[in-house]
């Protein structure tokens, strides 16, 4: 499964005027204003892979509750929604690094 790739949050700015925004991405996707988020870029994508799996995994779960009758339609689909973002941006993540890894691999040193 992917894990959801949220926003980071910044102790400070660069002028020193405050903090960035905790929740960069819609859908409650991306930090809160109470998580840590790891200090090395491997811990942050780690971070929001888990995030993006937790969020696949409430969308699994509320669709299982309403075949049983448990959950609303509406339920389910907000659900189903968040989960398609998130998997979305993962996506779109993952596109990005792998075509940074390749620039980076034609560069000559």
């Amino acid at each position: 499964m992917i894990g959801g790739i949220g926003a980071i949050q910044f102790k400070t700015a660069v002028d020193g005027a405050g903090s960035a925004s905790p929740n960069l991405l819609p859908g409650g996707v991306g930090t809160q204003a109470g998580e840590s988020v790891g200090s090395t870029f491997a811990d942050v994508l780690s971070h929001a892979a888990t995030k993006t799996v937790n969020t696949l995994q409430g969308a699994e779960q509320m669709s299982i509750q309403a075949l049983k009758g448990d959950a609303d339609t509406r339920q389910v689909v907000d659900a189903v929604l968040s989960a398609q973002q998130a998997l979305q941006t993962t996506i779109a993540i993952r596109d990005k690094v792998v075509s940074a890894y390749l620039e980076i691999s034609r560069m000559s040193i």
